[in-house]
Order: C-alpha cells, then structure tokens, then sequence
C-alpha cells in the first residue's frame, strides 16, 4: 500500500497492467470463445445472403455484449490492484448476473454504431457535392464521440452498482459531460493501444496471411480485455466517488422527505383528535336517560356509556 501511495498514477495503472497480464490473457480467451461463434455465424450470414454488409456482421455484437460484462469486471477487479482473483469464476458470475442488463446494453450500442457509422459515411460522401453536408457530418462524429464516452461508464457501472437500467444510462449522460477529463484520458490510452496494435501489423510486411494472423492473436486475444482494463484504470475512481456521493445524497433526500412526511402525518391526526374532543365536548348527551342506548358519533355508532366518558376526558384535557 506504501507503494501504491507514493507512485504516480500512470506507474500505478502499468504495475496492475504487468502484474495481470496473464489474467487478462485468461479473460481474452474465455471472451474469444462466444465472440468467434457468433461473429462466425454471422459472417456465414453475410456470406450466404451475398450483402456482405457491414450492419450485418455488426449484430455479431448484441449477443456477445452480456460476455462482455465478465470483461469488464475482471479488468475493473485488477484496474484496482487486485491480485488474488479468481479469473474463470469471476467472469462466468458476472455474465450470468448481468446477462439481460448487456444484452439491453448490446442492442443501444448496435443501433449507437449503425447510426454513427451510416449518417457520417453519408455525410461524407453528400459534402463532395456540396461541402455544408461536411458540418452535418463533424455533427454526426461529435455525437459518435459522447456515445463513445457513454459506453466507457455503462458496462462498469452496470457490474458494479445495483442500479436500474434508467439510473445507469442517466448516470452514463451525466459523465458523458461531467467526466470529461476521464473520458479523454481512457481514448488517449486506446489511442496508444491503436498505435501499438498499428505497429504489429505494419511489421507484418504486408503480407496478407501475417496481417489476418495477427490480426487474430490481437483481436481476440489481447485487445478485448486491455481495451476495457484501460478504459476502466481512466474512470473508476471518479465513477465511485460521483455515484456513491450521488446514492448518499439520494438517501439523505429520502430520510429527509420521510421525516417531513412523518411530522404531516403526527400533525394531521393531533388536528384530527382535537377535532374530535371539540366534538365531544359540543355533544350533547342526556346522562340521566335509562338505559345504554346507541348514539352516532363521527361516523360510527357507540354507547352512551362510552360516549360520556369520552366526552368527560375531553372536557378535562381542555380544561388543561
């Protein structure tokens, strides 16, 4: 703990990234495995159909998002320096709990990306013709940009908070803005990763069979879980600190509309009871009549009896 207070954060963010490699090499296989399968499938579709289309194979992500959620809480787990950690339980756990809130998740950032992607490749093409679609276009990839930076809070928040899908997705438009220093933070380190991955793949010579290998090895065997450990290193410290703080504030407000509500409720049934003994005490009861008949009074019947005697008490605490 000496170290970590005394290092600098980027030293602290390589020490967990060398310290869990291997971890996140276990993390990358167990994800490698659905994501093959399912962009295999829909490659197959692709194929067969004859679009090779692009919205196509990127369905491939709505079903492999709720692994994803494995992903991210692994990365999350060592991002904070946790070492002693369970890789293969942890991550099976984690999809399985948050299996229909991904989902949910995959199918936003399926239609985040075919929106994104469309409308600027669109605007690309319409601004050759007529370069005011260029603005339309600079609009479309700043909106890409926000949901980009909405993407990087929902899954950690979804794995580590228990928070319905609306409080997540208003929590993920408030850091879209608010964490702005963290989200640029976690693109600048993708942008390294890009980088480096570009570096590979430069090396390879252009040759086309080294670039699909290593492609592979890259895609599905490191880039998946790096991609999410360095996006999770940027922003879950201030993730904590603005949703705990958010939580107790909520509950402060809560206790606080509960005491409010409680002191209405103790005043309205002391007005009510006064109300009643000024009832009483305006009652007129013969007390020498026979008998112990029924009287009705403030909506119910009851005995004279009964009706004296409370009428007694009310004159006497009036009396006070």
């Amino acid at each position: 703990m000496a170290n970590e207070t005394h290092s600098l954060p980027i030293a602290q963010v390589f020490g967990n990234l060398f310290r869990g490699f291997p971890k996140l090499l276990l993390t990358n296989l167990l994800f490698a495995i659905p994501a093959a399968v399912f962009f295999g499938i829909f490659y197959a579709i692709n194929a067969l159909t004859g679009l090779h289309a692009f919205f196509i194979q990127l369905i491939s992500v709505i079903p492999l998002f709720p692994f994803y959620a494995g992903v991210v809480g692994v990365t999350l787990h060592l991002a904070k320096g946790e070492q002693g950690l369970q890789v293969t339980r942890t991550f099976l756990a984690l999809v399985r709990e948050n299996f229909s809130k991904f989902l949910v998740h995959g199918i936003l950032f399926y239609i985040a990306v075919f929106f994104t992607y469309y409308s600027t490749t669109l605007y690309f093409r319409l601004g050759k013709e007529n370069s005011m679609f260029y603005v339309l276009m600079v609009f479309c990839i700043l909106i890409g940009v926000l949901l980009l930076f909405f993407f990087y809070h929902v899954p950690s928040m979804t794995v580590c908070f228990d928070l319905s899908l609306k409080a997540i997705y208003r929590n993920g438009l408030l850091m879209c803005f608010g964490e702005l220093k963290s989200n640029l933070i976690a693109t600048f380190g993708l942008f390294l990763l890009t980088v480096v991955c570009s570096t590979f793949l430069i090396c390879c010579g252009g040759n086309p069979v080294a670039v699909i290998i290593v492609t592979i090895v890259l895609g599905l065997g490191i880039v998946p879980s790096v991609a999410a450990f360095i996006i999770n290193s940027a922003i879950y410290k201030r993730m904590y600190a603005m949703i705990t703080d958010h939580e107790a504030q909520s509950r402060a407000v809560d206790k606080r509309i509960s005491e409010k509500r409680s002191e209405m409720e103790n005043l309205r049934r002391k007005k009510a009871r006064e109300d009643a003994a000024e009832e009483l005490r305006k009652l007129e009861i013969d007390e020498n009549a026979d008998g112990d008949e029924y009287i009705y009074f403030n909506g119910k019947m009851m005995k004279r009896s009964v009706l004296l005697k409370m009428k007694q008490e009310a004159e006497e605490s009036g009396e006070k």
